[in-house]
């Protein structure tokens, strides 16, 4: 970054709560090839600051702010919104400990803030083998400022690349103390009532692959996976919202959140008569909060929220549904109930267009 870059400043915060993350790589990622003007936390979750300073090489330890925080929970909210609440810079970026930033995304997102005068800047996201990650499944064409609707930015969940520390103050946003989804509130106040742009070529934020007890990939009751849905259609911000950016929202919770819980449970076992219940029950939370979300969802789609809604029957047709409806490009995965709305924005043939077109 230049001087006056410098002086406007970024703060990158990192949470880790295991000093076997790989956090010297995400260190040298921000410090080596985005350092400049950019001040780095490192927030340290139920673990003593030394013990992960020992990680880094003495001269990054000696550029960065360590803050450690307890709050006898394994949720990840607690440290990054103790970090966001340390920040003074103008943008705050945050990261995950096994994650990397490309070469100059800091420097790309910020000049990108400062040409639109934006709130937030999305950043372009990439595994570690470079493959895309395709969301938000954006209009291909739209360069500045985008639509929350018209742009299906509720499919990107978490705060990747900037947040204006003005726009975190001025809507009041925190991250939702539960176990997974903290951030899904978060960027859905911020997607709707902020200005928001797409670092659409620029260089990447980068998903690791190395931890193996990432929350989200953890298996745990429905009634604590979803409670962050149930929060979120709750808040009188989001009761406020036009009813066709609660259903943009729903159709994005149901999608990728209420049918994955089922994907990631293939064991029938599971599946008690409690977890069926509590699983209808967010469905039907979803569609009270966004009446005539679903006409959008293909016909396999339908088929699993009719089980979900049903909260009885066979566990493993349940499963072999949530199967089925990933079979991408077979008529059922296209198609929806009502030919009418085949074309809609928030249709598969018009959302898989769209994230095919990221790539």
């Amino acid at each position: 970054m230049t001087e006056a870059a410098a002086t406007a400043g970024v703060d990158v915060v990192i949470a880790v709560h295991d000093p076997a993350r790989p956090i010297a790589r995400a260190v040298r990622s921000v410090l080596d090839h985005n350092g400049e003007g950019v001040r780095l936390t490192i927030v340290c979750h139920e673990v003593p600051a030394a013990t992960i300073a020992a990680q880094l090489p003495q001269q990054h330890r000696e550029q960065v702010r360590f803050l450690e925080h307890s709050d006898g929970t394994g949720s990840p909210a607690g440290p990054f919104n103790a970090g966001i609440e340390a920040a003074d810079a103008h943008f705050v970026a945050v990261m995950g400990s096994d994650d990397t930033l490309a070469p100059g995304a800091v420097a790309s997102w910020f000049w990108l803030a400062k040409k639109h005068d934006a709130d937030a800047v999305i950043a372009r996201l990439e595994r570690d083998d470079e493959s895309v990650v395709p969301t938000p499944p954006t209009r291909p064409w739209r360069r500045g400022v985008l639509d929350p609707v018209r742009d299906r930015l509720s499919y990107r969940s978490a705060p990747l690349g900037l947040v204006s520390r003005a726009a975190i103050i001025r809507m009041g946003l925190r991250m939702d103390d539960v176990a997974v989804g903290e951030d899904v509130g978060f960027v859905t106040r911020l997607w709707f009532r902020g200005r928001v742009v797409f670092d659409r070529s620029g260089p990447a934020y980068r998903i690791g692959g190395d931890a193996t007890d990432r929350v989200t990939m953890s298996t745990r009751p429905i009634k604590d996976e979803l409670a962050f849905v149930r929060r979120l259609v709750k808040r009188r911000w989001f009761e406020a919202l036009e009813l066709q950016e609660r259903r943009a929202v729903c159709v994005k919770l149901t999608r990728i959140h209420l049918f994955g819980a089922v994907l990631n449970r293939p064991d029938p076992a599971w599946w008690t008569e409690r977890e069926r219940a509590d699983l209808a029950t967010v469905g039907r939370t979803m569609l009270t909060a966004a009446p005539g979300m679903d006409a959008v969802l293909s016909i396999a789609d339908r088929a699993l929220l009719d089980r979900i809604l049903d909260g009885s029957g066979d566990a493993d047709q349940l499963i072999a549904l949530a199967r089925a409806r990933r079979r991408h490009g077979v008529p059922r995965t296209l198609m929806t109930r009502d030919p009418g709305y085949v074309l809609a924005r928030e249709a598969p043939l018009r959302v898989m267009a769209a994230s095919f077109l990221i790539r």
